[in-house]
């Protein structure tokens, strides 16, 4: 599954906006989220993996590779 979608589905399930979430990562990393940004990175598809993985931490869901 594109992590586009995966990122959807998790913000769905915990009822989060992506300007919650934009606001959370810049507080979680010390970097400059917004939501255009935020946004345009799921849009594009252009999600860094570690920002998964911040995304992940942020909304409590583990990634696991199988």
């Amino acid at each position: 599954m594109p992590a586009r979608e995966t990122v959807k589905i998790m913000l769905l399930k915990r009822a989060m906006t992506i300007t919650k979430l934009a606001e959370k990562m810049s507080e979680f990393t010390g970097q400059k989220y917004t939501r255009r940004s935020l946004s345009n990175k799921i849009s594009r598809s252009s999600l860094r993996f570690d920002e998964v993985e911040i995304i992940a931490k942020i909304l409590d869901f583990k990634i696991t590779i199988e």
